[in-house]
């Protein structure tokens, strides 16, 4: 049997429907917007039909279109489970590995565990982005995804990494200035810090939950925990980012016991599309990191 259409053509039509855009492909697989208008011609000429309806405001799948890419994906996935299955073979993982996490967590937990994982595997290539917000992993191409937190997304697989409790927290020099809370009644009368883009994390889990409103906001947790370190006002952290400022006493707990225990927000996941090979390269990842992650 012959194969018509070259690999490449049909991950760059893959991430075409993906991204719901030429550009979107070319800027997901960083090549030029011609060459993914090339590459969908050239595919539409060698099968003879069309497979996208071009408007000039979005792409739409042709039935053609949908049934070849759902088959295509099927099989770039097998293809690349026969080559992972290779390299297990072999006993050690190659390619490249794209992580997505939080910047805090990035920062506090993957980067220091990366020497030693890359002198281990050193044929894996890490690609590390930091999103603050949930993304979509296929259109963003990433293989793991760890996310704090609840989980909705059912076309994931979750593997948990533990638990990593909250802490309501001040520095030194905001509390002799402003004094601690003594009650939850008394954070009323204090500055605190919360999040701009995901006001949702505004929500503090203390009793039922009860609603924030940030005197100061930022866009990611690792901000937040600067503003704190240098004075600003209260903020809710994980233990995943602050534990060394509180063993260090460079922050202090405040309202000691009074966020709930278990709570949905202390959840650690990876995650990964649930139509993903399992590779060795994303196991090698995880069953690295799970028993040297410092949460709590």
């Amino acid at each position: 049997m012959t194969i018509i259409s070259r690999t490449e053509d049909l991950e760059i039509l893959l991430a075409t429907i993906d991204s719901g855009s030429l550009t979107g492909a070319a800027n997901a697989l960083d090549i030029q917007v011609a060459r993914v208008s090339r590459a969908i011609s050239r595919l539409e000429a060698e099968l003879d039909c069309s497979l996208l309806n071009r408007t000039t405001r979005k792409l739409e799948l042709t039935e053609e279109g949908r049934v070849f890419s759902e088959r295509v994906r099927q099989a770039l996935q097998h293809l690349s489970h026969a080559e992972s299955t290779l390299r297990d073979l072999k006993e050690q993982p190659a390619g490249i590995l794209r992580v997505d996490a939080v910047t805090p967590f990035m920062i506090h937990q993957i980067i220091p565990l990366l020497p030693e994982f890359r002198i281990q595997f050193p044929l894996i290539e890490l690609e590390l982005v930091s999103s603050e917000n949930i993304i979509d992993l296929i259109e963003r191409r990433t293989d793991i995804a760890i996310r704090i937190g609840p989980l909705k997304d059912s076309n994931l697989h979750a593997r948990p990494l533990g638990r990593s409790p909250l802490s309501i927290v001040a520095s030194h020099d905001y509390i002799e200035r402003f004094g601690a809370p003594s009650s939850i009644n008394e954070l009323a009368n204090h500055n605190i810090i919360g999040f701009a883009q995901s006001p949702h994390l505004n929500n503090w889990p203390i009793g039922t939950g009860i609603n924030i409103e940030p005197d100061i906001k930022s866009s990611n947790g690792e901000l937040i925990r600067h503003l704190c370190l240098e004075g600003q006002g209260l903020a809710l952290l994980s233990h995943f980012m602050i534990k060394e400022d509180l063993k260090n006493n460079r922050l202090i707990e405040v309202l000691p016991g009074s966020v709930t225990q278990n709570n949905n927000r202390e959840r650690v996941n990876a995650v990964f599309y649930k139509n993903t090979a399992l590779s060795s390269r994303i196991l090698a990842f995880l069953d690295f990191i799970e028993p040297r992650l410092q949460l709590a």
